[in-house]
């Protein structure tokens, strides 16, 4: 088996096993998912949903929060940590968006990128969850499972890992793919304890086997 038809196996079992996956912050405009992601670092996705509720009460468009003043961001914020830096690169973000894309987020990568707070993985989140367009987001759950599963070798660096798997992954699977493998990774083929191997959907063809 080549690692593409690997990587094909590994995409179709996973689709079985998740077909409704998707991403687990609410939001309902491109902007909102810019807010949600960033304050996502080093938090859970279900205090981001609770925390963002607070925010759009006060600031409920691009406008009003880039016109915010940081210390004020940072308050209803810091429950998620490290309030600061997250206040201060949601204020420059919709700034950004506000005076130089007309309030709207933009469609393309490389612009993304030049948002304050806004790196590869969040550029890809948007890219595919946003703008339906080709995207992997190597988040935690996604480097972690690639390199257990053996999609991947050794490899810990983000960019490294999403350039490895955009060479065997389909790029319109992407995204759902890696939506997929946070549901795994979060149910199954676990961070803080062993890997439930038993139950896994990949057992049988996984290359560590729950061996890190």
């Amino acid at each position: 088996m080549t690692k593409e038809e690997f990587a094909l196996e590994v995409i179709e079992r996973l689709k079985k096993e998740y077909p409704d996956a998707g991403c687990t912050l609410d939001y309902d405009q491109a902007w909102k998912l810019l807010v949600s992601v960033r304050l996502a670092a080093q938090c859970t996705d279900e205090r981001v949903n609770v925390i963002v509720e607070k925010l759009y009460e006060k600031y409920p468009d691009v406008d009003a929060l880039a016109e915010a003043p940081v210390e004020e961001i940072e308050k209803i914020v810091r429950p998620c940590g490290l309030g600061k830096s997250k206040a201060r690169d949601i204020s420059g973000c919709m700034k950004m968006i506000k005076e130089e894309y007309n309030g709207k987020v933009p469609d393309d990568f490389n612009a993304l990128l030049k948002l304050p707070g806004v790196g590869r993985k969040s550029a890809n989140l948007i890219m595919g969850d946003v703008f339906g367009k080709p995207a992997i987001v190597t988040d935690t759950h996604c480097i972690r499972l690639t390199n257990r599963i053996g999609l991947v070798e050794g490899i810990k660096e983000p960019k490294k890992v999403e350039m490895a798997l955009w060479k065997i992954i389909p790029p319109e699977e992407g995204s759902d793919f890696c939506h997929r493998l946070v549901f795994h990774g979060r149910d199954v083929c676990t961070a803080r304890t062993k890997p439930h191997c038993e139950r896994c959907c990949l057992a049988d063809i996984c290359q560590k086997n729950g061996v890190e």
